[in-house]
This record gives structure tokens, C-alpha cells and sequence, in this order.
């Protein structure tokens, strides 16, 4: 079902776009305070409890071998720790120290709008956005 560009289909991809501006501008503010990039800043969040490193890849949408850089970033810092999983010696995991469960608290708390984007929508409001979002993306 094809419908013309009119100007209501304009204005809500402008509210995406000021959306994802906000969140950027957000996150960009919360890690420059502790002399991250918004990617670091991402990648510590997501290493808080030792996690492999592909888990991080993932959240970061990027090539495991890509995030290493980063995460050596953060390990010289003392942020983070890379240990040996347990289960399989051939993965590598890794872990915020406890500066970097500290520097992550403070991302999170300088982030509000990146942490809850959905927090004035009812239940209900988030499934049927939800569901717009995947038709869209169907399209």
C-alpha cells in the first residue's frame, strides 16, 4: 500500500530524526563528561557484567574484531577487564572494573531520555509503536 509523500509523512520523519538527535545529543553529552565517545560510552553500558565480546559487537551493530579497539580503549583506562569464558577458552569476555560500574551509573543517570525514550507511552501506545515500526520496516 503506497501513499504519496504529503507533508504529515514529513513531519513524522522529522520526529524521528529529532528523536534520534536528542538521544545523540544525549549520549554524546553524558560520555565527552568522562572523556568517552558516545561508542566507548555504549560499550562500557553494555559490559557491565562480564559479557563476550560479541554480545558487545551486537549491541554496538559492529564487527567483533572492530569493537577491540574500543574495548582496549576502555581497558587501559581501568574501565574494563577482558577475562577467559569459563565454558570456552576461545571466547574472550569482558567486564566493567569497579571505575567502570561507576562511570556507567553516571552515564545512565546523565542519559534519561536515552534510557526510558517510551516512558510517557502506556503499554498498549509501545506495542501498537511497535507494530508501526515493523510494517515500516517491511515495506
Amino acid at each position: 500500500m503506497s501513499h504519496p509523500s504529503d507533508e504529515l509523512t514529513r513531519e513524522i520523519v522529522g520526529l524521528f530524526a529529532a528523536i534520534n538527535r536528542r538521544y545523540s545529543q544525549e549520549a554524546e553529552a553524558a560520555a565527552s563528561n568522562h572523556d568517552l565517545t558516545p561508542l566507548q560510552a555504549k560499550a562500557l553500558l553494555a559490559a557491565e557484567g562480564p559479557v563476550p565480546t560479541r554480545r558487545i559487537a551486537d549491541r554496538l551493530h559492529a564487527e567483533p574484531s572492530n569493537v577491540t579497539v574500543i574495548i582496549d580503549r576502555l581497558e587501559s583506562r581501568g574501565l574494563v577487564e577482558r577475562s577467559l569464558d569459563p565454558d570456552d577458552r576461545r571466547v574472550k569476555r569482558v567486564g566493567a572494573t569497579t571505575a567502570g560500574r561507576t562511570a556507567a551509573a553516571d552515564l545512565r543517570a546523565r542519559m534519561p531520555f536515552a534510557a526510558e525514550p517510551l516512558a510517557r507511552l502506556t503499554t498498549q501506545q509501545r506495542e501498537t509503536l511497535r507494530e508501526l515500526l515493523q510494517l515500516i520496516l517491511e515495506g
